[in-house]
């Protein structure tokens, strides 16, 4: 384990199938040297370091402070090039990207499943499933007809922008389409990994606590979207979710909040709506930079 969030070298794997190069994690053993200088061959690309977000004060024996805070400058700096990448091969397609974010059990995939059902008529959607591990849910969302890859990462307690990006490459999602990221279950280690998404969503349960956001204000303040899920439930549950709803706007004023229930329906139009509106304005973005490119190549 290179670090204390929790996340462990290797294990990662796409489909079933084990990742190569820098998606297979060197670990970091306490007391080594970290600098990884092997020789590779011509063309290849070094094994990237394990992704892992650093908690501020944290230690491990035989390695510095100051020697952890360069490890996770180094890993950060690395996700956000793939992220770079990512990101301007999906809005050179106008494809909209949503990373959705939740701890485990607050019902992502159902939410996933309902909202393939809704859109499926209207657009073309792609899924990228993280978990540590099993096929599960891409297994059922496969079954709405979607085509999906299952990112296991093992040990890792979250996604990172190398392994979405071999996973967007398997995918080949139509341009202009809508790209869902169910991240693994986690509300610390996925707020501090970008994608290459245009934004972060991040489910809370009613059956969790009113003061999640509080507690995970990094997940919330990354957010532009929270949904409030499974509120069919609130008749029976002791949850304020006025409460639950300012709290968020206290780590992220500017957070839009929805009120859904995937089990029931209620509020997914509303949900449906923010997805549509996203994926139009992609779709214009992807097709005024094709314009303008066209515009240069004709000077």
């Amino acid at each position: 384990m290179c670090t204390t969030c929790g996340c462990g070298g290797g294990g990662a794997r796409i489909n079933g199938r084990a990742l190569a190069g820098p998606l297979r994690y060197q670990q970091h053993q306490a007391g080594t040297d970290h600098r990884h200088a092997p020789a590779h061959a011509a063309g290849t690309e070094p094994p990237m370091p394990m992704p892992a977000a650093l908690p501020e004060h944290a230690h491990a024996p035989g390695i510095s402070q100051a020697r952890m805070v360069r490890i996770e400058q180094d890993i950060l700096a690395k996700n956000d090039a793939y992220a770079r990448a990512n990101r301007e091969r999906l809005q050179r397609q106008g494809i909209f990207a949503l990373n959705l974010v939740s701890s485990p059990g607050s019902g992502k995939t159902t939410l996933l499943v309902r909202t393939i059902e809704r859109l499926r008529d209207r657009l073309s959607i792609a899924v990228v499933e993280g978990d540590q591990q099993t096929d599960n849910d891409a297994e059922r969302i496969r079954a709405t007809g979607a085509p999906a890859v299952q990112i296991n990462t093992g040990k890792g307690c979250h996604l990172d922008a190398h392994m979405v990006g071999r996973a967007i490459g398997q995918l080949a999602p139509r341009d202009g389409s809508l790209l869902l990221i169910e991240n693994v279950g986690n509300l610390v280690c996925p707020a501090g990994f970008d994608l290459g998404e245009a934004h972060k969503v991040a489910i809370l349960s009613v059956t969790e606590g009113e003061d999640k956001p509080l507690k995970y204000p990094d997940m919330f303040r990354a957010a532009d979207l929270m949904l409030l899920n499974k509120c069919d439930l609130l008749p029976y549950l002791q949850f304020d979710a006025d409460l639950a709803e300012a709290n968020a706007r206290r780590v992220n004023p500017g957070i839009r909040v929805l009120r859904t229930s995937a089990s029931s329906g209620a509020g997914l139009d509303a949900w449906l709506d923010w997805i549509l509106l996203g994926c139009s304005r992609s779709a214009r973005s992807d097709t005024a930079a094709a314009g303008a490119a066209s515009g240069v190549a004709a000077r």
